[in-house]
C-alpha cells in the first residue's frame, strides 16, 4: 500500500501529469484539497472509489483515513493544488506516515508561477535581466518567516519574485518591494490561474494595488514581481540572446566546426 502526494496543477483539469492522472483513476482512495483541486480531477476516481474532500478536516483526521486504507491494503490518491512541493503542507503528513510504516511517494504538478508565467506569455529568466526567480510568502495567519527571510533581504537581490499566499498582506509588499526595485517595476496579480475565472491583472509597484482592489481578490492569487515581466518582445535590444543557440557557443551536442 502506498499514500501517493500528487500534485493537480493549477487549476485546470488538464494540466495534471499523466502520471497523476492514472493513479487517481486506480486508487481507492481519493483524498483532495476541495478548495483549490477542481472536481473534474477527482472525478477520475474509480466509481467505487472513497473519495473525500480534506478542507475541513484536520491533520489528524487526514492520516486517520490514511492508516484505514493501509488496514485494508489500499492505496490512497493524495491530491494537492499546484506542486505539492511548495507550500503544499505535506511534510507534516509524511512524517505521521513514516511513524505509521505506511510508503508515499511523491508526484509532482504544475506549479501556480509557472502557469502565471505562461498566462502571460513570459520567461521569468531572462539574460542581464533575471536569472533568479524566488518562491516565498509573508507572514499573514500563516506560520511566521524564518529569520532571513524578510521580503526586504530576498528583495535586495532584485530577482524575479513570486510571491504566495500574500493577497491579504499586498500594500505591506508593495511598501517593502519598492525601495529595492522601483516604483516602475513591473508587477502582476494572477487570480486562480488557469481556472475559468482567471484574472490576470498588471500594473507596477506604484500602480497595481489601485488597479487590483475593485476586483476584490483576497485568495488564491500569486503577486509576481520584476524586471523580466516587461520585456518587450517587439524590441529587439530589450534583453540579450542567451547563448544556448548562438553560433559561437559550442558544447557536446553542437561542436566547434572545424575551420
Amino acid at each position: 500500500m502506498t499514500v501517493y502526494f500528487i500534485g493537480a496543477g493549477p487549476g485546470a483539469a488538464d494540466l495534471i501529469t499523466v502520471r497523476g492522472q492514472r493513479l487517481i483513476e486506480r486508487c481507492p482512495m481519493c483524498l483532495y484539497a476541495g478548495s483549490l483541486v477542481p472536481a473534474e480531477i477527482v472525478a477520475a476516481a474509480p466509481s467505487d472509489a472513497t473519495v473525500l474532500d480534506t478542507a475541513p478536516m484536520t491533520l489528524d483526521q487526514i492520516i486517520a483515513h490514511m492508516v484505514d486504507a493501509d488496514a485494508n491494503k489500499e492505496d490512497v490518491a493524495r491530491v494537492h493544488s499546484g506542486d505539492p512541493s511548495i507550500y503544499g503542507a505535506i511534510g507534516e503528513q509524511m512524517r505521521q506516515l513514516v511513524a505509521h510504516d505506511i510508503a508515499y511517494e511523491v508526484v509532482p504538478g504544475v506549479p501556480a508561477f509557472a502557469a502565471a508565467a505562461a498566462a502571460l506569455g513570459r520567461e521569468l529568466t531572462l539574460p542581464d535581466v533575471s536569472q533568479t526567480v524566488i518562491l516565498t510568502r509573508t507572514a499573514v495567519r500563516a506560520s511566521d518567516m524564518p529569520p532571513g527571510e524578510e521580503l526586504a533581504i530576498l528583495a535586495q537581490s532584485h530577482a524575479t519574485l513570486a510571491i504566495h499566499l500574500s493577497i491579504n498582506n499586498l500594500v505591506p509588499v508593495l511598501r517593502e518591494l519598492t525601495p529595492y526595485y522601483g516604483p516602475d517595476c513591473p508587477t502582476v496579480i494572477a487570480y486562480r490561474v488557469s481556472w475559468p475565472d482567471q484574472q490576470i491583472v498588471q500594473g507596477t509597484l506604484a500602480t497595481i494595488r489601485d488597479k487590483v482592489k475593485p476586483l476584490g481578490i483576497t485568495r488564491t492569487a500569486l503577486i509576481l514581481v520584476g524586471r523580466a515581466l516587461a520585456a518587450d518582445l517587439d524590441t529587439a535590444d530589450a534583453f540579450a540572446n542567451s547563448q544556448l543557440y548562438s553560433p559561437g557557443h559550442h558544447h557536446v551536442l553542437r561542436p566547434r566546426q572545424p575551420k
